[in-house]
């Protein structure tokens, strides 16, 4: 097995014993993680999305904060503020959350746009800007946010901004009923403990060496004509107001190269980027008026454009 295969089996491990039935969503998160890439979690309340950030960050070890998005939550209050220091008599920084090799913001959109924006720079340039100053962040800096679905209340709807700085959006739906029912079963009790621990599993030397095997995956420029093609085709659709943008079509190729590793292949096919073209573009695209009143979702747009551009051999 590759070194990237290693780190899928060692996650794996590591989360399924606490959140069983969760391997496709663990995979997925895999992906963001070798890519560098942040992740955005929904679902309704109650399928496990704040075990699952958290569990993952464990497993990667490092420092991890979390922030609870509320409605009075203010920028200073993730990113840090100066104060000043008696002792010096000057102002000295005190950093925020922010600053955390994994960050879990659970539910983001219960956040006012102004705290949701502060995420942008921090999250496409791994840095905050306070005061006319740069500080930097840590190298592997991870956001896992988690959303509850737009329509319920209190939550604010997230800019097309900073969803295009997500590089997956998974969908966490009700589990099935056989992993329902291990759920009973091992939390059932009147007076539950809590989950096992999840200790850390991965190493800096381990991510690395996957991202290296990843980098040995071929990507030729027809399976890259292939993912432009999906872009256009998505800018010129008449049920999308917003199609993918550049940073959304090189999300969709890094992320089928990294589907394509997992599996133990050494070149990408059109097949891997449509096992994770709904979770890479979904979130990116905006609906037409139309469509929002017709009912219909992003992931059905999506799945209509794979059915439309005629895939490489």
């Amino acid at each position: 097995m590759s070194a990237l295969q290693d780190l899928e089996q060692a996650l794996q491990a590591a989360i399924g014993p606490v959140l069983p039935g969760m391997q496709p969503v663990v995979r997925s998160l895999i992906i963001a993680v070798v890519a560098r890439g942040h992740v955005l979690v929904q679902g309704v309340p109650g399928l496990g999305k704040t075990l699952l950030a958290k569990s993952l960050a464990a497993a990667l070890g490092g420092r991890f904060k979390r922030i609870q998005g509320t409605s009075d939550l203010m920028p200073a209050d993730i990113l840090g503020t100066h104060v000043f220091d008696a002792r010096s008599q000057e102002f000295v920084f005190r950093p925020g959350p922010l600053f955390a090799d994994v960050v879990l913001f659970d539910e983001v959109n219960r956040a006012a746009p102004r705290t949701q924006s502060a995420l942008l720079e921090a999250m496409e340039e791994r840095q905050v800007s306070l005061e006319r100053e740069q500080f930097a962040l840590p190298q592997d800096f991870l956001v896992i946010a988690t959303q509850n679905p737009r329509e319920f209340e209190g939550t604010y709807p997230l800019p097309e901004s900073q969803l295009d700085r997500f590089m997956l959006r998974i969908a966490l739906t009700y589990p099935a009923p056989q992993t329902e029912t291990e759920v009973l079963r091992r939390y059932a009790d009147v007076a539950p403990a809590a989950p096992p621990a999840v200790q850390a599993c991965i190493t800096r030397e381990a991510l690395q060496a996957a991202r290296a095997a990843a980098g040995d995956v071929h990507a030729s420029p027809e399976v890259a004509a292939y993912v432009l093609a999906l872009a256009r085709a998505s800018r010129e659709h008449a049920q999308l107001s917003l199609g993918l943008s550049t940073r959304g079509a090189l999300a969709l190729l890094r992320a089928a190269c990294l589907w394509a590793g997992l599996n133990g292949a050494a070149f990408v096919t059109a097949d891997d980027v449509k096992a994770v073209a709904v979770e890479a573009m979904a979130h990116r695209v905006v609906l037409s008026a139309d469509a929002v009143l017709a009912g219909i979702g992003e992931g059905e747009v999506v799945a209509r454009i794979l059915a439309q551009v005629p895939a490489p051999r």
